[in-house]
């Protein structure tokens, strides 16, 4: 658990740090707390950058960080509340113009393959801000679909030539998370299936103990010992845990090399730092590398609140 010390710094810090710190390391959900969002700090710049034609940046997935698509994501992963007009009108736009001939939703042409890694985190956001079942039927449908051999996903399944066997920690961690909004907002379509898939996908990255290659035993990517916020479609182990967590996955000993990895993170001062951002212009600054970072502290000790020693 979070020191006296460190949690009065997370309540000082910006609003949606406020909200999610009291909501989820002291489980109480403050919508007096949740309503400075829209007012205050990063929360309050990020909707003022709306355009007039309901689009963040210069639509549904251009430039990156600041299109509609990572910018619903990271307002959903700050707290913002899931009744907010302009997120859902947004949401709402997304739904209606943007869903390619294989009902995934595509920023790369209607005819063209759309991608699960995209589809898994526009369930996540959709979902928070209220979508409907029939909104989301044909992603639910096209995630579903895309779920590779081996349990997991990966975006370059459904792409031509040989088919891929091989899921994506990247793709599987943003489906999970999809799937578990989805559910936790009360999606009913394909339930079943679809806790099915967050089933395998756990499975799938236990076997990888979260950041192992199963063929060699080597780890996937240094990149994926790092602690990011905002992650956006990246994963890491922060992230993989703190997915697990959230759907109530019971600890298991795969997961205790990546959890040790996130305790020794911790600073003497019990914070853990920031790792470097993902390169592109954001709506506003990311918490500086190698400075202790308020979301990563949040993250980290809401896995190890769910995975204690």
């Amino acid at each position: 658990m979070a020191t006296s010390e460190v949690l009065t710094w997370l309540l000082e810090g910006d609003a949606s740090v406020r909200y999610v710190a009291t909501r989820d390391l002291l489980g109480r959900d403050d919508p007096s707390l949740q309503a400075h969002i829209v007012s205050d700090g990063a929360g309050a710049a990020i909707l003022a950058a709306r355009g007039a034609n309901g689009h963040w940046g210069r639509g549904f997935y251009q430039p990156k960080w600041t299109s509609s698509h990572y910018t619903l994501l990271n307002l959903c992963e700050m707290g913002l509340s899931p009744t907010h007009p302009a997120a859902q009108a947004t949401v709402g736009l997304i739904l209606d113009t943007e869903k390619a001939d294989d009902g995934g939703l595509n920023p790369s042409g209607r005819r063209k393959p759309s991608d699960a890694c995209v589809n898994g985190m526009a369930l996540r956001y959709a979902s928070w801000f209220g979508a409907t079942d029939d909104q989301l039927l044909s992603v639910v449908d096209f995630l579903l679909r895309e779920r590779v051999i081996d349990g997991g996903f990966n975006c370059r399944h459904n792409r031509p030539g040989p088919r891929v066997t091989h899921s994506s920690v990247h793709t599987t961690v943003c489906a999970m998370e999809g799937i578990t909004q989805y559910v936790r907002s009360g999606g009913a379509y394909r339930r079943a299936e679809l806790r099915e898939a967050f089933a395998t996908s756990t499975e799938f990255l236990l076997r990888h103990r979260l950041l192992r290659s199963e063929r060699t035993g080597e780890i996937i990517h240094p990149e994926l010992t790092r602690l990011h916020f905002p992650a956006r479609w990246h994963y890491d182990i922060l992230r993989g845990l703190d997915s697990l967590a959230a759907e109530g996955i019971p600890r298991d000993p795969r997961m205790d090399e990546a959890l040790e990895m996130v305790r020794r993170r911790r600073g003497r001062d019990g914070r853990w730092r920031a790792s470097r951002a993902y390169p592109g212009r954001t709506h506003v600054p990311d918490e500086p590398a190698g400075r202790a970072s308020r979301w990563v502290t949040l993250i980290a000790e809401r896995v190890l609140l769910a995975y204690p020693d």
